[in-house]
């Protein structure tokens, strides 16, 4: 495995000196390992039950050549774990470990806490709809993030990850958070692309004037795109220029993910050919999201290293 560049250096003074490597769908890759993620806490309930298969699938990214190691807790919230008889402190506890997993799987890589959006908790698919953002205000949204982030904080993490956010408001409350903390994140929409080709998150705002947000808030080191289609990948890159950050694309397969039946549809496959050109757009941060596994990290290295 090529060595992280700058290694040891804050993330945000590796991505001014070229893209550096992201993992891939941690969560399903836990799951094309045999291990069951089908509970309202997906790969969360790893943590606690089999701690070791985290380990594992950390290092099978690593070995394929990703350098940022995202931790098993984007459906790690104390709400999610409350439902499931844990209390507040055994929940952050389990929170805190996410990040050291990602460290013994992943030595020498950046460790990147995921941060999953409201939606993710309530384990019905409102991630790829943000209904959700209706109902509860800004100040609902910081307060349930804020527990979370400041445990990935506390606990070590290079950058928190927040990711899958499909509404303007919860991206409000994301960066207000992390201003809060003071800790480095990189911002990363779930969007559409609608028919006269405008990314819009899955709310229906303009995802650029969501990526606009970022401008001048410091501790933000990239934003852009995760769990979306190849195919909507460079018109969301294109969103994000908004925000004068540099950008970080993770594209899921291209697999569609039916929320009821609790399976994944259809067939697809990040092309690594078009990495290249997310590059030239802006890209500093590349990997996948659900679905994309090592071999296809893999390929990505292998494109971003020439």
């Amino acid at each position: 495995m090529t060595p992280p560049p700058l290694a040891g250096a804050p993330l945000a003074d590796a991505l001014a000196a070229g893209p550096v490597v992201l993992d891939g769908g941690l969560s399903t890759e836990l799951e094309a390992r045999g291990h069951d993620v089908s509970s309202a806490l997906w790969s969360a309930r790893l943590l606690r039950d089999e701690p070791g298969a985290v380990v594992a699938a950390h290092a099978a990214f690593a070995a394929a050549g990703a350098q940022v190691a995202t931790t098993a807790s984007y459906q790690a919230t104390v709400e999610g774990f409350g439902a499931a008889g844990l209390g507040r402190d055994e929940a952050l506890g389990l929170v805190a470990r996410s990040v050291e997993l990602a460290r013994r799987g992943a030595p020498g890589s950046w460790v990147a806490g995921s941060v999953g959006p409201y939606g993710a908790a309530l384990a019905d698919g409102s991630e790829y709809t943000g209904a959700y953002a209706g109902r509860l205000s800004v100040a609902d949204l910081r307060a349930f993030h804020r527990p979370r982030m400041a445990a990935l904080a506390e606990a070590g993490a290079d950058v928190l990850a927040c990711e899958t956010v499909p509404a303007a408001a919860e991206a409000e409350a994301l960066l207000a958070e992390a201003a809060d903390l003071g800790v480095p994140v990189w911002l990363s929409l779930t969007t559409a692309v609608d028919a006269d080709g405008v990314a819009r998150t899955r709310r229906g705002e303009p995802a650029a004037e969501v990526f606009a947000m970022a401008r001048g808030v410091g501790v933000v080191v990239a934003v852009g795109v995760n769990c979306v289609p190849p195919d909507a990948v460079t018109p969301s890159l294109a969103a994000a220029a908004s925000s004068g950050k540099p950008l970080v694309a993770y594209p899921n397969s291209g697999e569609g993910w039916d929320a009821v039946g609790r399976r994944w549809t259809g067939t697809g496959g990040v092309d690594a050919g078009a990495v290249p050109g997310w590059v030239g757009a802006g890209a500093r941060l590349v990997g996948g999201c659900c679905r994309v596994g090592p071999a296809g990290i893999a390929e990505l290295a292998a494109t971003i290293r020439g």
